[in-house]
């Protein structure tokens, strides 16, 4: 007698509803769902929180989604994009939910602590984008050099006359500072290297001999970055300790023709102390890819200023850093599907606690 397949044990994964549209369908072709194909793995939506038609205070309030209790229900993996994860969310418990996938590095709307007394386990992608958000700071320190944005509207308006108003600067000679040498701070060290520039970092964790042998000059003070850089650039990840880091006192130390990159979190910066170092003409500009409150409303003064270039918390977002990141959370799923623990586990100690080795015990079963 044949022996038939050994029995399975199903593993729903719930990605967050903002990778919906209004018509429920995805918004990106590639989530990287192939992965899922021969395993234990059965992938949908919290389609609670997508999108709905005519609904336009879905997209108002994009950045300020949450994950309910009702979404923790009947579901043992949840993948986040953009919905915050708080202790509110575990009010009626856990008792399917195993583990969260973060799909990117970032975390800071993900409460690890309320995650932890649920006995849930939550990783992250955090090298998926790297590339992807160093290269878009070097785009934005790049362009306001070469003052892009600015030409590009001398041809729209006609105003050839006025491209003497307009001349920008090289970078070889000058100096890049780097708050925040990580994964994506290194590597904007590593785009620059080649254009003779001097770079210095602030980071107070970072190895001497790893910044020495990237070329990198760490110094003791962040005043010191703001002061002696022609080019700062935020790489730093928001906690308690980075949020409202980056003050007026900041923006006062930076020289008249120096420019300020933020692609880490809009948190991190006084915002109200930047609109007005901008509007002064007090810094020569800036290139920023978040906000300290997100979407960015109609009418905010930033848009307004024509010393800035402003992205939507979107510049680091190509099809190959997706396609990474996608695959990166598809395949800690997959592990935890097999009674595995994932990769890059945030909240190290729910390995320990019971509740959640009872909970990935159950798909020992699929390890086969």
């Amino acid at each position: 007698m044949v022996a038939g397949p050994a029995a399975t044990r199903p593993f729903r994964v719930s990605y967050t509803g903002d990778y919906l549209n209004e018509a429920g369908e995805q918004v990106f072709a590639d989530l990287a769902f192939d992965l899922y194909e021969g395993t234990a793995v059965k992938p949908d939506f919290l389609r609670r929180q997508s999108p709905q038609p005519g609904d336009a205070s879905y997209w108002d309030n994009l950045y300020s989604l949450e994950v309910t209790p009702a979404d923790l229900r009947g579901t043992e993996g949840i993948v986040i994009f953009r919905p915050f994860v708080k202790a509110a969310s575990f009010a009626e418990g856990a008792e399917d939910l195993t583990v969260i996938g973060r799909a990117g590095a970032g975390y800071d709307k993900i409460d690890l602590a309320a995650c932890t007394a649920a006995d849930v386990a939550v990783f992250n992608a955090p090298d998926t984008l790297t590339h992807a958000t160093a290269s878009s700071a070097f785009v934005l320190m790049l362009a306001l050099a070469k003052r892009l944005t600015g030409q590009e509207r001398l041809v729209k308006t006609a105003r050839w006359d006025l491209q003497p108003a307009v001349m920008g600067v090289d970078l070889p000679g000058k100096t890049l500072g780097i708050v925040g040498l990580g994964a994506s701070g290194r590597e904007l060290a590593r785009l620059a290297a080649p254009w003779g520039m001097t770079v210095i970092a602030y980071s107070p964790r970072a190895s001497a001999e790893e910044a020495k042998a990237l070329g990198v000059t760490l110094v003791p003070t962040l005043d010191e970055v703001f002061a002696r850089s022609d080019f700062v650039s935020l790489h730093n990840r928001l906690d308690a300790s980075t949020r409202g880091l980056i003050t007026a006192q900041h923006f006062a130390l930076m020289k008249p023709t120096a420019y300020f990159i933020n692609v880490a979190r809009g948190e991190i910066v006084d915002e109200a102390a930047l609109i007005e170092t901008l509007r002064s003409g007090r810094i020569a500009g800036a290139g920023l890819d978040v906000f300290e409150h997100e979407p960015l409303p109609a009418g905010h003064p930033l848009i307004a200023l024509n010393n800035v270039i402003l992205t939507p918390h979107w510049l680091p977002s190509t099809r190959d850093a997706a396609r990474l990141t996608m695959a990166s959370v598809a395949n800690g799923m997959i592990r935890a599907s097999q009674g595995l623990v994932p990769e890059n586990i945030l909240n190290r100690d729910v390995l320990a606690r019971p509740g959640f080795q009872r909970k990935l015990a159950r798909f020992a079963v699929n390890r086969h």
